[in-house]
């Protein structure tokens, strides 16, 4: 199985999100499922996520499933330079990296907005988009 982000597709932040992350990667290396997909849906329930109560990204990574701020912090070691230091945020502590991550999480639609429709992948995007 190929590395996964599992995203809220409609949440502009989160579709944001996955745009940077196709813009920036240092090669086409991460596939994305929506969790309003059929196959987001299933790949949470897999690793025991509430496809209901989806308020993170979800980075599938050699078969194990990471979140909040350790999927991003993960998720920048695809990215180009200088967006790969993000990582460096691996020096604060997880308790206080995940509690900035819950609130952000806990607002991204207030502070963000939310799409009326779901977010459709560019046709250059599209085979990296799981849909079954």
């Amino acid at each position: 199985m190929p590395d996964v982000v599992i995203f809220d597709r409609v949440c502009n932040l989160c579709s944001h999100t996955v745009q940077f992350i196709v813009a920036h990667e240092v090669s086409p290396t991460l596939h994305f499922a929506s969790v309003q997909s059929a196959a987001g849906s299933r790949l949470m329930r897999q690793f025991g996520l509430d496809p209901e109560d989806a308020k993170t990204f979800v980075l599938l990574e050699e078969g194990l499933p990471y979140v909040r701020s350790e999927a991003a912090i993960r998720i920048s070691r695809y990215l180009r330079m200088p967006w790969r230091l993000l990582g460096l945020v691996r020096v604060v502590p997880r308790f206080l990296r995940d509690y900035c991550y819950n609130i952000v999480a806990r607002n991204r639609y207030r502070w963000f907005g939310r799409r009326e429709t779901c977010m459709v992948p560019s046709s250059a995007m599209a085979s990296r988009f799981l849909s079954e």
